[in-house]
């Protein structure tokens, strides 16, 4: 008859062959290598090992670097940015443009002569000395030409930087890193104590499955000196044939139930190393013991635990107040982008063309000339310089209402939040009221399967007793023995569900682990 521990315990087995090839296949990288030697391991040193080695840990705690490096990245758009570039054009095709020239050239056309106005000649007979006016025929326009501006080849140089001087949602930016990488750490903690109640519960489940099987041998070592009274006897005449089959009958089935406990140990192990994040081929040795007196000690513990209970004691509780100061920046970011930035921008390099690419690239500066053939300097620069400093303001007038309805989707957002605390302390009652009530019964299950245990026991020994006497049956201390045996699977398997329930207990508590 299958009990349910040991279906807990079947169950987890089938889970672990399930991984058996992956173990065998990937190789035990960021873990310690397995030694020869046993590890010895208490229920806190599993847990510690288990908070270092454990990849979904490590990868959690990658994500904590990645929040300082989000942080260092916010911080970086708040110092100058300093850019530099360089590019070389090759317009291999220059664009033109159409140019009026007549329009705007104003000069005088053809030269036509001056004439003599009345006055004038009677001036200049008068002997007075007179200014002639030239004349000139009126210009004709040649209509727009096209002209290319530039050379063919061109290039600049420039280096150019910025400076935040005003800008809200940087300011709110950086708040919302900090609590960003709080919220990180807090989800660590979260993982850490899932981490402790798996390895608890895997550490519990071993030690139990070990209890059962030293008993299970004791009970094994009990029948075999039994059978061998009880083959002697028939020897000697005094008991029948069917008698000794009978007690090889409980004896064999004995044996079989040890083997099979003692391979439900090697898959507990098997979990409990897995859940650890330890390499399945170290070996390991559990030096705890069950103590009684730790599960009667969670009777005190249930008088005071409704008056004594703190939501803040639970990581969830904690990590949704987080993102509420979250939801809250969200907001206050949002309503950032009404007010203006300001930026101090400056920027200097240079500009060249030539027509050639090699004489492009001489360089050719302020100081550079040649003499022309009547040996007058010309200037024969080919680059020249640029510079310009800043200030650059930006101030949002209208988007069309698009900021407006981004703030009510944030407090949208925070509402949902504010909604949760309320679905979170239920859900935190009614966990610690089931924690509550499941440890209070599995306390209880145990204290009667133990007197079961303790009365099997001894209806057991009785029933030897008898049987060797004479004074009693065979059958009689076969059905004695398979009470006791099943009064043991029910010890233990209560035994198993108490430690569980302890834990679960615990967690609803928020008692299971504090981060030192």
């Amino acid at each position: 008859m299958r009990t349910r521990f040991r279906i807990l315990l079947v169950a987890a087995g089938a889970g672990l062959l399930s991984l058996q090839p992956a173990l065998a296949q990937t190789p035990a990288t960021g873990q310690p290598v397995a030694s020869s030697a046993p590890m010895s391991l208490t229920l806190q040193q599993a847990i510690d090992y288990a908070l270092q080695n454990k990849s979904t840990l490590q990868s959690q705690r990658i994500n904590e670097q990645v929040a300082r490096a989000r942080i260092g990245e916010i911080k970086a758009t708040g110092l100058p940015q300093i850019n530099a570039n360089a590019a070389l054009t090759d317009n291999f095709k220059l664009q033109r443009s159409l140019v009026d020239f007549g329009a705007f050239a104003g000069g005088p056309g053809t030269l036509d002569g001056a004439r003599l106005t009345p006055q004038q000649l009677a001036s200049v007979n008068a002997g007075q000395e007179v200014v002639l006016a030239p004349a000139y025929t009126p210009v004709e326009s040649a209509g727009p030409q096209p002209l290319a501006f530039g050379l063919r080849f061109a290039g600049n140089t420039s280096a150019s930087a910025s400076q935040q001087l005003f800008n809200g949602s940087y300011l709110l930016g950086l708040k919302a890193a900090k609590v960003y990488e709080q919220l990180s750490v807090k989800q660590t903690v979260q993982t850490e104590i899932e981490v402790v109640e798996q390895v608890s519960k895997a550490y519990y489940s071993t030690l139990v499955a070990r209890e059962r099987l030293t008993l299970l041998n004791r009970n094994v070592q009990r029948l075999d000196t039994l059978l061998f009274q009880t083959q002697q006897t028939f020897k000697q005449g005094f008991v029948e044939k069917l008698d000794v089959d009978r007690l090889q009958v409980q004896v064999n089935n004995l044996k079989i139930e040890a083997q099979n406990a003692q391979r439900l140990i090697d898959l507990s192990l098997a979990l409990l190393k897995f859940q650890m994040g330890l390499d399945q081929r170290q070996g390991v040795e559990l030096t705890g013991a069950l103590d009684a007196a730790v599960l009667d000690a969670e009777r005190d513990k249930l008088k005071s635990a409704g008056s004594e209970f703190d939501y803040n004691n639970r990581i969830e509780y904690s990590v949704l107040e987080t993102q509420r100061d979250l939801a809250v920046l969200d907001i206050r970011n949002r309503r950032a982008g009404y007010l203006p930035t300001l930026n101090l921008t400056a920027a200097y390099g240079f500009l060249g063309s030539a027509p050639k690419l090699g004489e492009l690239l001489e360089f050719r500066g302020p100081n550079s000339t040649y003499l022309s053939p009547s040996g007058r300097p010309i200037l024969n620069q080919n680059w020249f310089g640029f510079g310009n400093v800043g200030l650059a303001l930006n101030i949002p007038i209208f988007d069309g209402f698009r900021k407006r309805y981004s703030i009510q989707q944030g407090r949208l957002a925070l509402e949902q939040v504010n909604k949760g605390f309320t679905t979170l302390q239920q859900s935190i009652d009614l966990e610690r009221r089931q924690g509550e009530t499941t440890l209070q019964n599995s306390l209880d299950v145990l204290a009667n399967q133990k007197a079961n245990l303790d009365l099997a026991t001894d209806v057991a020994r009785v029933a030897k007793i008898k049987f060797q006497e004479g004074v009693g049956s065979n059958l009689e201390v076969i059905t004695a023995e398979t009470d006791l045996r099943q009064a043991q699977t029910n010890y233990y398997s209560s035994l198993y569900d108490a430690l569980v329930a302890k834990v679960d207990f615990d967690k609803a508590a928020g008692t299971l682990y504090q981060k030192k």
